[in-house]
């Protein structure tokens, strides 16, 4: 009797057993989908689907980039089973170590998120990989876009994509590895704004690594958000010439509309084609820019200080004025071979009793030492150099230098003008106006980009005031315009001092240095410069505005190594005047000349 209650008891034992194993594969099974998805997933394929990029106009409308269709090839480890490594390696033209290496870097960053390939594909090859992608279990292909450029100009300028790096995917979560990212110019600055947003595609897959289409009629797709399109300040027109100009030659320009700020070209020369950074052929090119020893990858316009040498005595003639140290009517003498300082002479042409209007005119150096001079000498208003050195540094910074106008110019410098501090170190407390007299004629330790040169010609220009210089006017569509960049900064130079200083550059155009900037049937306005370089030959500048009285253009033109400014700056910034004014160059001669010139 005892043995047979045993035997019930372990019976009812084990059928209890039965029925718990039972409810927990009913509830495996039926009630929960977990495992149901997990075994799904084996089956589904997570596809980023990335936005095309927003394009890129110029101010009328001219297409400056667009998105052309590639491919990347991506990978998932877990995903990877035996495939012929041979056969992959000749379809994408690889080495069997760049395969190992590319799939040990994956597995690295993940071994069940897709990662990174071989990035780029072009069409004709993604055709011929899409029908052997069956013999690579763990691969899959995703659609992208690359930048095209219709136009090969404005490289410096528009900027470059490339894959993100891990600085990249640490600042923003929205990248993943394989994501590409606007490193420079235009794209990096407006990075998110022509980026979109990122869709999904969930799609079912089979066991020969083939898409059998979408998972559950599309219900988790998320449909991508492309990015909004840019419209430039560039003229298309405009930066094409001055980089056919510019062939053969270094240096930079930059042209402004003074009104509004917006840059009209920014070039760098030398320069190169921006498709030349598209697609798989980017890293090789790269390193062979980086490598050319004139250094095309520069950018001239922004990150060069140069000494801007006679351009600079328009800046220290309204500081002369406006501090009372000299007026219209103030007349001083030029003689004696120059303006002399102990033993050492300051050369100029003897060029007799001037004005600030001919002096201008004539770009006469003893007249702005003098006045540089008198105003670091200025007892009546300051009380020791050091006093007076920083007030005509404040004004300096007024017009723009000195400082980075933190608009849509990735990269940009401040140039260098030293501080009262740095000269007291340096002459340990013992200089006066005339150890820094070189200043005064954009010399010695005075060094500012082509941009705050060209930003001072919009301050006269103005009379007075200027919008930070910008690259981009308008955002999704081009009557929308972009109002980050419409503030009006008042420099501290009184209005009238423009008009003295705009008619001594009417002068240089007429009767003095700068007759070869003429355009017939506009007035000009300019100033020639000769910057001097201590490894070559001097730089030639010059400084234009156009129409002088009611400007429309301003031009601030360096080519290094080109001489006297009235040469060679002074012709390439007056040919692009009269193309932008008139639509138009008729002095064809001129244009031929200065295309055909070569400048080591």
């Amino acid at each position: 009797m005892q043995k047979q209650r045993r035997y019930y008891i372990i019976l009812l034992l084990i059928g209890l057993l039965a029925v718990v194993y039972l409810a927990r594969l009913f509830s495996i099974q039926v009630l929960n989908k977990t495992y149901k998805d997990k075994a799904e997933q084996n089956a589904l394929r997570y596809i980023t689907e990335h936005p095309a990029r927003g394009l890129i106009y110029d101010r009328h409308d001219s297409l400056l980039v667009y998105n052309d269709a590639a491919y990347d090839l991506m990978v998932v480890p877990n995903e990877l089973r035996d495939f012929d490594t041979a056969e992959l390696c000749r379809v994408l033209d690889l080495t069997k170590e760049e395969v190992e290496k590319k799939i040990a870097r994956a597995m690295k960053y993940s071994k069940i998120l897709p990662s990174l390939f071989e990035q780029q594909i072009s069409k004709e090859d993604y055709g011929f990989l899409q029908e052997k992608m069956y013999e690579f279990p763990g691969f899959f292909v995703q659609n992208r876009t690359l930048r095209s450029y219709p136009h090969p100009i404005a490289a410096h300028i528009l900027g470059y994509v490339s894959e993100v790096n891990d600085q990249d995917m640490e600042n923003d979560n929205y990248y993943k590895m394989g994501d590409y990212i606007g490193k420079s110019g235009i794209e990096k600055a407006y990075e998110s704004v022509l980026r979109g947003v990122k869709g999904k595609r969930v799609v079912l897959v089979d066991v020969h690594n083939r898409e059998m289409g979408s998972y559950d009629n599309g219900s988790e797709d998320v449909v991508p958000v492309p990015g909004t399109s840019l419209w430039s300040t560039l003229d298309l027109k405009l930066q094409r010439y001055g980089e056919e100009l510019m062939q053969n030659k270094r240096g930079a320009i930059v042209a402004i509309e003074p009104k509004t700020g917006e840059i009209l070209c920014l070039i760098s020369s030398p320069t190169y084609d921006p498709n030349l950074f598209v697609g798989t052929a980017r890293p090789k090119n790269y390193g062979v820019l980086q490598q050319d020893p004139k250094k095309p990858l520069f950018n001239r316009a922004l990150m060069a200080s140069y000494p801007p040498g006679s351009t600079f005595k328009l800046a220290n003639g309204l500081i002369a004025l406006q501090d009372g140290i000299i007026t219209p009517s103030t007349v001083y003498t030029c003689s004696g071979g120059g303006y002399h300082l102990g033993n050492h002479v300051v050369h100029c042409h003897n060029c007799g009793g001037l004005n600030i209007y001919t002096a201008i005119q004539r770009s006469c150096n003893s007249f702005f030492c003098r006045a540089y001079y008198n105003i670091l000498s200025n007892r009546k208003k300051y009380k020791d150099i050091d006093e007076a050195y920083t007030a005509w540094l404040d004004y300096m910074t007024s017009m723009g230098f000195i400082q980075k106008y933190e608009t849509d110019l990735p990269y940009e410098l401040r140039g260098s003008i030293p501080s009262a501090e740095y000269f007291d170190k340096k002459y340990n407390n013992s200089w006066n106006g005339n150890t820094v007299v070189s200043m005064g004629i954009g010399q010695g330790e005075a060094a500012v980009t082509p941009l705050q040169m060209a930003n001072m010609l919009a301050v006269i220009a103005n009379h007075g005031y200027y919008i930070k210089p910008h690259v981009v006017r308008a955002i999704g569509h081009r009557d929308s315009l972009n109002t980050q960049f419409n503030e009006k900064i008042y420099s501290k130079i009184k209005p009238e001092h423009f008009v003295t200083v705009l008619q001594g550059m009417k002068l240089v155009v007429t009767a003095g240095t700068g007759r070869g900037a003429q355009i017939p049937g506009i007035e000009v306005a300019g100033k020639t410069g000769t910057a001097q370089n201590p490894h070559g030959a001097d730089h030639s500048v010059f400084a234009l505005i156009a129409p002088a009285d009611d400007p429309e253009i301003v031009i601030f033109c360096l080519v290094e190594n080109g001489g006297f400014g009235a040469s060679v700056a002074c012709p390439i910034a007056s040919l692009m005047a009269e193309l932008y004014l008139n639509g138009e160059v008729k002095r064809t001669d001129l244009e031929k000349r200065m295309k055909e010139l070569t400048l080591r």
